[in-house]
């Protein structure tokens, strides 16, 4: 087990065409078996079939989609007294985009029947509408969040 306090924040390469080091972080997190050009390809592919699609610019749609999909709250579960609660929170930054990340290249992977760029290019453009699967994820944490209000106390009693 990790001793408790100081933990050094990772320092995140860009990425290669668009130098943005939130543009890299999503291709690693996209990335499967240490694949990172194929990572990169879908990528790449889909910010390109966002700006034929959308005719904007795909840097701006793809922040649009991860500030939409970023949770403000998520529920932690905590043992206390037998009974296990699901506790409120806020999210920190670094996982608020961990967490969009996820739902949507999730999502983007539940959908079939065509190449994953467009897949992919279609739930940010939705993710940057407001609309899709990651955003429907992110309201259902909180409203999960919002029902367990009442235990939020018990965070900060038994810490």
């Amino acid at each position: 087990m990790r001793k408790r306090g100081y933990y050094k924040k990772r320092d995140f390469l860009p990425d290669a065409a668009y130098n943005r080091t939130d543009i890299g972080r999503f291709i690693n997190y996209m990335m499967e078996d240490g694949r990172k050009a194929a990572a990169e390809r879908v990528v790449y592919s889909a910010l390109d079939t966002i700006k034929e699609t959308t005719k904007e610019d795909p840097i701006h749609v793809f922040e649009k989609a991860m500030e939409n999909a970023n949770p403000l709250l998520e529920v932690v579960s905590k043992r206390i007294g037998g009974a296990n609660y699901q506790i409120p929170r806020e999210v920190r930054p670094e996982r608020q985009f961990f967490l969009a990340t996820h739902w949507i290249i999730k999502a983007a992977k539940a959908k079939k029947g065509k190449p994953m760029g467009e897949r992919l290019a279609e739930e940010l453009i939705l993710a940057s509408k407001n609309e899709g699967s990651a955003i429907k994820k992110k309201q259902d944490t909180h409203r999960m969040a919002e029902a367990n209000r009442a235990f939020a106390s018990l965070m900060r009693s038994s810490s």
